[in-house]
């Protein structure tokens, strides 16, 4: 006899799933702005020393005190990599573009994620598929990114848009190489030391470009949430993401990102909402629930 439709499932039996999605998308849809006000003052290394250095402090205690380093064993290797594919690569070149191309391009471009995480998923073992709903639901989510962002692809660097092209491949890059190789690491050891690891490459060349008088209250400000909220906090739910609904469907955060930005727009900054909007809002809830449906076996 057939289960209830997936839908029901998500939201009646499974509601982790849906906080932690929920979360997830509002605290990754606030990044672009404040990265847009931070690299105003600071250059791209120095705001990803800061963030990772913040975070590695906050992350860190937490490993060593529950002893953490142990259960690394001899995984260190996917853990570098790791911090280099989702941390260390995408930040740099995501800070960089957003001093030459426009916010809502590079939510555009970032939304591709889980379409590349299908693409790659099957090459670190994840046997699950998506299937034709999930697919469609991918591409419906990225139409409605589309019609949210009004197809502003103006860009004054190719080298920008190239560099998008390595952050999209690293945060597609790093939930299968999570689930592939540290399911058995707690994902604060994971997260802490990944920070950290990336917070000594970068002190050397943030050193050399650390600004020369204290910035602005703004950027300050910006600087901490990216750290504390949108690093530290935001790594400890997207991993517990991961477990519950697997590593493709947990990247479709990448579509309400920029939904969660052009509300805030709407709301804070009283931009003006048009139909484009709210057909894209409609496509990306529609896209999203499609893509992260869960299989359930049918059962006699």
């Amino acid at each position: 006899m057939a289960t209830a439709p997936d839908i029901w499932y998500i939201l009646t039996v499974n509601r982790r799933s849906i906080l932690l999605f929920a979360a997830m998308c509002v605290i990754w849809g606030i990044p672009y702005s404040l990265i847009r006000v931070a690299v105003s003052e600071i250059t791209p290394a120095v705001l990803v020393f800061a963030r990772t250095a913040i975070g590695a402090l906050i992350l860190v205690p937490i490993v060593i005190a529950r002893g953490g380093l142990r259960g690394i064993g001899r995984k260190w290797i996917p853990l570098l990599a790791f911090a280099a594919a989702e941390i260390g690569i995408p930040w740099l070149f995501l800070f960089r573009a957003e001093q030459e191309i426009s916010s809502s391009l590079a939510g555009l471009l970032v939304s591709c994620v889980p379409l590349i995480g299908v693409a790659i998923a099957p090459l670190f073992g994840h046997r699950e598929r998506l299937g034709p709903l999930g697919i469609a639901g991918l591409v419906i989510g990225l139409v409605g990114v589309a019609a949210i962002v009004g197809l502003d692809l103006r860009a004054s660097s190719v080298g920008a848009l190239l560099g998008m092209i390595l952050v999209v491949l690293g945060y597609a890059l790093g939930p299968a190489i999570v689930n592939r190789f540290l399911g058995g690491v707690p994902s604060v050891t994971v997260n802490g030391m990944s920070l950290a690891a990336c917070a000594v490459v970068y002190a050397p060349v943030a050193i050399l470009q650390w600004p020369t008088r204290l910035p602005s209250v703004g950027v300050l400000v910006s600087v901490g949430v990216l750290a504390v909220v949108c690093t530290a906090t935001a790594f400890l739910l997207f991993f517990a993401l991961i477990r519950e609904i697997g590593p493709v469907r947990s990247t479709v955060i990448t579509y309400i990102n920029p939904a969660v930005a052009a509300l805030a727009g709407v709301l804070i900054l009283r931009e003006t909402f048009t139909v484009g909007m709210g057909i894209g809002f409609a496509l990306v809830l529609a896209g999203s629930i499609l893509a992260t449906r869960r299989r359930v076996p049918a059962r006699s």
